[in-house]
């Protein structure tokens, strides 16, 4: 999970996060993953030698699951681990290497942008169309109430920009915008798991939200 989410924050051409309001607005929280180093993240859970290993591959995480891969079957070579154990883990890590996949897909693929470019042109087309309309549905009421066309025109505009502009901020839900997936939070809460059945002591704490923004 360390690996992957380190992986998954690295920035893309054609994400949001080099516009100027987002870089304005990233100093009301903060990116672990554009702050911190992988190196040291990994030097608590992992061997000198196995760091090593994985800093020199591309994809780290995938590397990770084939190594935890490797040492099953070595321990159902020697004996240490029985048939079925062995079944369910490499199911895991199946499941695993499934769902890293997904997330590397959407990251790693933009979103065709003809949809979004078509879908910021009629959106445009309407804005422009609403006040048209809505003037002879005033007029109707009245010639008093024309001037009504402004204020609801505006609203009803801005309810179907603000619609394309969430439909734009989703589409790259790990490009590290405070609208993001908490892959960083969710980590750690699966670490804090971890090592509670493992029984350990020294348990990280839990990733706290910064202005209500939680990565």
């Amino acid at each position: 999970m360390t690996a992957l989410r380190y992986q998954l924050r690295e920035p893309r051409s054609w994400e949001s996060m080099s516009r100027r309001h987002n870089v304005e607005y990233r100093k009301f929280y903060r990116i672990v993953e554009w702050e911190g180093d992988l190196r040291a993240e990994l030097e608590a859970l992992l061997d000198p030698a196995e760091i090593e290993f994985l800093l020199k591959k591309k994809n780290t995480a995938t590397q990770l699951i084939a190594i935890q891969s490797k040492e099953i079957r070595e321990l159902t070579v020697e004996g240490s681990l029985g048939e079925f154990p062995r079944s369910e883990m490499q199911r895991t890590l199946s499941l695993l290497l499934d769902s890293q996949g997904k997330c590397e897909r959407i990251k790693n693929f933009p979103y065709p942008r003809q949809f979004a470019t078509l879908n910021l042109l009629f959106v445009w087309l309407f804005i422009l169309m609403v006040p048209y309309g809505l003037l002879q549905e005033f007029e109707k009421i009245g010639a008093a109430f024309t001037w009504m066309t402004i204020p609801a025109s505006v609203v009803v505009c801005w309810v179907f920009h603000t619609m394309d502009k969430i439909g734009d901020a989703s589409e790259n839900p790990f490009e590290g915008s405070p609208n993001d997936v908490p892959i960083t939070s969710l980590s750690r809460v699966i670490e804090i798991d971890l090592r509670e059945m493992l029984g350990e002591r020294e348990i990280p704490a839990p990733i706290q939200p910064v202005n209500n923004i939680l990565m």
